[in-house]
């Protein structure tokens, strides 16, 4: 759920020119069958909160149904795809070991995993800066993944004592193997867009210019084809293992929750934005 320290700076997506917002946090624009979801906390590098994570989880909720839209694009506003989770609104909890603002971001983001993986439309999440933690498992749920050069992705949970979420356990083995896995979550460390190809955890490297019309140029492409195909395709890769997803997802909570409450986390999350090296196992 933790943030990425230093995202690498990055080509700012244009701004949907047709917007059905409900929430400003989300943003969302549907053009000729593709929905464009924007994560919209630019100023936060889209760090999530309680409310951006109800708010994204409520936005694919309604692409479900949609019967007019054949492909959705997940990306983030501004010079971040997602940061993680909101550790000064974290933090603010940890002090009273209080899990009212974690718990619901947690079930949010679990559902919203759950929505990406079971939706029949293929979702490609079009990462264009830093994508960590929380921010990096929201892509991993999706699809396909396109990236712009100077992307970065990361599993920075265990820097501020926390657990990896939304999906990450699930999702990073599948695609890297359970030691290379292992070694990011165990260390922490963000690996730039060109390594995240070479590990497969990306689909393309594109130029930061060119990110939003490769990216188009793909959702069009599988907008275009046979969608009976398509979606019996998505099915039987992603959606018949959902029961194994929801159970992983589970487990994700109940050890975000347990490692929340543990003092490592505090004196993780009070270094971080205290800007210190964290001394853990601190009784």
């Amino acid at each position: 759920m933790s943030e990425a320290t230093q995202p690498a700076p990055s080509q700012q997506p244009s701004q949907p020119q047709t917007s059905e917002t409900q929430n400003q946090l989300i943003l969302e624009s549907k053009k000729d069958g593709i929905a464009t979801l924007t994560l919209n906390r630019p100023e936060k590098l889209n760090a999530i909160n309680k409310d951006l994570a109800v708010a994204f989880n409520e936005s694919l909720g309604r692409l479900t149904t949609d019967k007019s839209i054949y492909v959705v694009i997940i990306t983030g506003a501004g010079r971040a795809f997602c940061s993680g989770g909101d550790l000064g609104v974290i933090a603010e909890g940890r002090k009273h070991n209080d899990t009212t603002e974690l718990e619901p971001l947690l079930r949010a983001g679990m559902h919203a995993v759950l929505k990406i993986r079971s939706m029949a439309q293929p979702v490609i999440a079009m990462v264009n800066g830093a994508a960590a933690g929380a921010g990096m498992n929201i892509a991993l749920a999706a699809d396909l993944r396109v990236a712009s050069e100077n992307a970065t992705f990361g599993q920075n949970f265990i820097k501020v004592g926390l657990f990896p979420d939304y999906g990450g356990t699930y999702f990073l083995p599948q695609l890297v193997g359970y030691s290379k896995a292992a070694e990011m979550f165990y260390t922490g460390e963000m690996i730039d867009a060109r390594t995240a190809l070479d590990l497969r955890i990306v689909n393309r490297v594109v130029a930061d210019a060119q990110l939003e019309a490769e990216t188009m140029k793909l959702a069009r492409q599988i907008a275009d084809a046979p969608s009976v195909s398509i979606r019996a395709m998505k099915t039987v890769l992603f959606g018949n293992r959902k029961l194994e997803l929801e159970k992983a997802l589970d487990d994700e909570v109940e050890q975000q929750l347990k490692c929340f409450k543990s003092p490592d986390c505090r004196e993780g999350i009070n270094a971080f934005l205290e800007k210190r090296k964290p001394q853990f196992h601190t009784k």
